[in-house]
């Protein structure tokens, strides 16, 4: 089994970081300006949608010529995707990677998918659809304090690590609970006892807290009248996507939603986006710095430097001097 780990093509890195702090950049000079053989697997919930293009801040062409991108445009918005069934994608695109030279390089943002390819999921039975169904309606009928209240109730540990406005890891906690009578955070203690699934590498952009705010406010200004125009299309009869799809859940898009509606304003939709994504971003940045990263970047060229050096030797080195962080 060791053996098999330490393989090269079981080996991949990642470039994570919260939402605006230049991970596409950084990747892209890994490539441009090191000479490194990477592609890019995309490690977003929200840039694997076709047709999400102006809440998700996807590569745009030209960054797409200078650093092939796997696991972009690959789903509908009405499909549900779940950490599971992205690991399945992502090994599909790691072994291509590998299979013509390369080297997969993980970039993006959403935690629990990095988790899902680097360590596996635990194998939690299926939840049958009703009970997902009536937790949605519950969070509408009687609200996040009340639901994290019952979370905490039978799942004290999981609770105390989610804030109650996080409503995927609410419900999902729940969800599994009223389905199996057993906490949610039991299943990942008895998972955590398995070894990883790849040898990885981990590097982490952090930006100053001041940068990063001041970058998601642009970003922020500038997507607030395409997102509206583009929800306005994907809810329009000629897409007819329901409100209630898996992707206009996501964050910014059922903002958008909201405002068509009438269920919020249009005055201050941009600096309701940014707030929102600093809030993101701040949870992101919370979850990364418990992570097991072997480097910490803040974006300047230094930085990158030394992060090229690391994967050139990481993707290089004999196979027998890499050993999986996790043991």
């Amino acid at each position: 089994m060791i053996m098999q780990h330490n393989r090269p093509m079981h080996r991949v890195a990642a470039l994570i970081g919260a939402t605006a702090s230049g991970k596409t950049a950084t990747a892209i000079a890994l490539r441009r300006d090191h000479g490194l053989p990477i592609e890019a697997i995309n490690l977003d919930a929200l840039q694997i949608y076709r047709r999400l293009s102006a809440g998700t801040a996807k590569p745009d062409a030209g960054e797409r010529a200078a650093l092939p991108y796997h696991l972009i445009d690959c789903a509908e918005p009405t499909e549900a995707m779940n950490a599971a069934r992205f690991a399945a994608l992502a090994d599909a695109a790691i072994a291509d990677v590998h299979g013509r030279g390369a080297w997969p390089l993980l970039v993006g943002g959403t935690g629990l998918y990095l988790r899902a390819v680097l360590q596996g999921m635990a194998e939690i039975p299926q939840v049958a659809c009703e009970v997902r169904v009536r937790l949605a309606q519950e969070w509408q009928e009687r609200g996040q304090a009340k639901l994290h209240a019952e979370l905490a109730a039978v799942d004290p540990a999981y609770a105390a690590r989610t804030p109650a406005a996080n409503r995927q890891r609410v419900l999902r906690a729940l969800e599994v609970w009223r389905a199996t009578g057993r906490p949610f955070s039991q299943w990942h203690q008895e998972h955590a006892q398995q070894p990883d699934r790849y040898v990885w590498l981990c590097g982490v952009l952090q930006p100053p807290e001041a940068e990063l705010r001041a970058r998601i406010a642009q970003r922020a200004a500038a997507m607030a009248a395409p997102l509206l125009a583009e929800v306005a299309e994907l809810l329009s009869g000629s897409c007819g996507l329901s409100p209630q799809a898996p992707a206009m859940q996501a964050l910014g898009y059922r903002d958008a939603v909201a405002v068509l509606r009438g269920d919020q304003p249009a005055d201050g939709f941009a600096a309701r986006l940014a707030h929102a994504h600093w809030l993101y971003a701040r949870r992101q940045r919370t979850w990364f710095r418990s992570l097991d990263a072997q480097i910490r970047l803040r974006g300047d060229p230094s930085d990158i430097a030394s992060f090229s050096t690391l994967l050139r030797t990481f993707f290089t080195q004999d196979g027998a001097a890499l050993r999986p962080p996790r043991a």
